[in-house]
């Protein structure tokens, strides 16, 4: 089965095509870096228009590299939950109109199932279940017991900043740019993680919850500090600590989740599943702990449509298809179970 897969829910257009849900023909993503970059940030507004204005080429780049034309798809699978409602509304209202037009079932998926498929999507059968899922990005940080697709447990989520949030808010403190997180991961390989003495938030506290403010709150500080003396700020030990310390905590959250819960496979997934650092934690955790450990190729580390074609297979497999009355919205329950995660 040739699904089309649609994502929109942030600032990258993208659009799929994958077979029998593993099979990825085409992943093309269309980035709105350079729109955002003067900001800081993701403008809400702005990242909508320029969906609207690129997700008709993205789609047919998609279906080009493909090699097919869309009478050739068998189903739209289609980011209609969880992210910024505009963007996701001009995703959901193309997948929508080529549902209709070409005839053939549409499938609404939420994206944060869809990072959660990605590591299904590279590694297959090699994934079992139950196993402990680490899902993060700039918008949310969790830790989830997957037991099935569509069958999650929320162990623990972000009380305050999301991990990837708290790159991005250091690197515009810095003035280094954005996306802070690339920016920083690079410099981290550079300075010397022991330079400053930066807190490890509710690592040692009881239960799977994190919180980044007060370590964004505890590296500013530190750097005011050095500015007040005159000092210059040694940029690459900043980011080397600053990574550091996210790391620790979140190793540590895994490390914990997976003894309690006796588990021994463990997904990273989401933006910050590219950053390097964690990478190497996790390989030595694995390593360390007999844990198997599997993180998306970089290409389905950030939004892409792949993940959302390659998991439309299987909903549609268990007869969960949409309808055009298919709504778009900024947050809800994931899985059967309605894990609440906001």
């Amino acid at each position: 089965m040739r699904i089309l897969g649609i994502e929109s829910s942030c600032d990258d257009t993208a659009a799929a095509v994958v077979v029998d849900g593993r099979h990825i023909l085409s992943n093309i993503i269309s980035s709105q870096l350079k729109e955002h970059a003067p900001f800081g940030g993701v403008v809400p507004e702005i990242a909508a228009r320029k969906h609207v204005e690129s997700i008709g080429e993205v789609i047919e780049k998609a279906l080009t590299d493909a090699g097919l034309n869309y009478n050739q798809i068998d189903a739209i699978g289609v980011t209609a939950r969880h992210g910024l409602l505009r963007s996701i509304v001009v995703g959901a209202a193309a997948g929508k109109a080529l549902s209709l037009s070409l005839n053939v079932p549409l499938v609404g998926i939420h994206h944060i199932e869809g990072h959660i498929y990605s590591n299904i999507l590279e590694h297959g059968d090699s994934i079992r279940f139950p196993h402990l899922c680490l899902t993060v990005s700039g918008g949310h940080t969790l830790l989830l017991l997957v037991h099935a697709l569509d069958h999650y447990e929320l162990l623990g989520r972000a009380l305050d900043d999301a991990a990837g949030e708290v790159y991005d808010k250091i690197a515009r403190y810095l003035d280094l740019g954005f996306p802070g997180g690339p920016i920083i991961d690079k410099l981290a390989l550079e300075g010397n993680s022991t330079a400053l003495d930066l807190p490890r938030p509710m690592l040692h506290d009881p239960g799977y919850d994190f919180s980044f403010s007060g370590l964004k709150t505890a590296v500013i500080r530190q750097i005011e500090k050095l500015q007040r003396a005159g000092t210059p700020i040694p940029l690459a030990d900043v980011a080397a600590s600053f990574q550091q310390a996210v790391v620790d905590v979140l190793i540590g959250r895994i490390l914990r989740a997976a003894t309690v819960y006796n588990l021994s496979t463990v997904t990273v997934c989401g933006g910050v599943a590219a950053n390097r650092g964690l990478r190497s934690a996790l390989a030595k955790l694995a390593e360390s702990h007999s844990i198997e450990a599997f993180y998306p190729p970089l290409p389905l580390c950030t939004d892409n449509g792949a993940m959302i074609a390659g998991l439309a297979y299987h909903k549609i497999m268990s007869g969960a298809v949409s309808d055009l009355r298919l709504d778009a919205q900024a947050n809800a329950p994931l899985g059967i179970s309605g894990v609440i995660y906001k």
